[in-house]
């Protein structure tokens, strides 16, 4: 059973994160590894900290606090914030809690218990992903998904190609946040505007990938794979990449 949490703080405002810093010392279950006043800081040196949990502000300047929750690729986080309008937002991300300032210690309490019991459990495997596509919020699942490509109409958007011929458009989503969301065994980019499901491969070469799918004329799609990808497809088919 898990008894304590390494945190990170993270607030623009010194005297917010001054406040907040006390607060978390007076919680035994908390260790705070490091408190920042620079959102671009803590992500530049996040990866080599070892910490479970981060609370955070979202309103501040250089990159808000959603996008250093991106960032953090998975890593449990607290919004500690004056706004309410986030809310939604923040539990897309799956944000342990959401905290409006001024904060009280025994809000931060139950926040901490939450933390406490999800970093106990095992972490379940999920099966779906849920995305803003053409046709509102949809759930997609890793085993319907086979391929993304850049949409067409607008750079910004991916094409999802899924089990039964079916197409979604994934709105405004970059490649490399889509794979932080994918299981990484599963998928792999396979050049720079391609990501594909390991089971949609059928054969490769040093440059071509032959898939499963057809296109509309019913043949075989095949693919460009890019020279800074081949290892990681080679891996990922040799079970040896994660």
């Amino acid at each position: 059973m898990r008894t304590k949490i390494k945190c990170l703080l993270l607030d623009d405002e010194l005297p917010g994160l001054a406040y907040l810093k006390m607060l978390c010392e007076q919680i035994p279950e908390l260790e705070i590894v490091k408190a920042f006043n620079d959102p671009l800081k803590l992500v530049a040196e996040a990866p080599a900290l070892d910490f479970d949990l981060c609370l955070l502000d979202i309103e501040m300047p250089g990159m808000n606090g959603m996008a250093v929750a991106h960032a953090l690729r998975g890593k449990r986080v607290i919004f500690v914030t004056a706004y309410k309008e986030y809310a939604a937002e923040a539990f897309d991300l799956e944000a342990i809690d959401y905290i409006r300032k001024p904060v009280q210690k025994e809000r931060l309490e139950r926040a901490i218990k939450r933390a406490l019991d999800k970093l106990s459990k095992p972490e379940e495997e999920k099966a779906f992903v849920q995305l803003n596509t053409n046709k509102g919020k949809a759930l997609i699942f890793f085993d319907q998904l086979l391929r993304v490509t850049t949409s067409e109409g607008d750079k910004r958007d991916k094409l999802a190609w899924l089990e039964g011929g079916q197409q979604l458009i994934l709105k405004n989503i970059g490649f490399d946040q889509l794979l932080s969301l994918l299981p990484a065994r599963d998928f792999c980019r396979v050049n720079k505007g391609e990501i594909l499901a390991i089971r949609a491969v059928h054969a490769y070469v040093h440059d071509e990938i032959t898939t499963v799918l057809l296109d509309e004329h019913g043949k075989t799609i095949k693919t460009l794979l890019g020279d800074g990808y081949k290892d990681g497809l080679t891996g990922k088919v040799n079970g040896t990449g994660g």
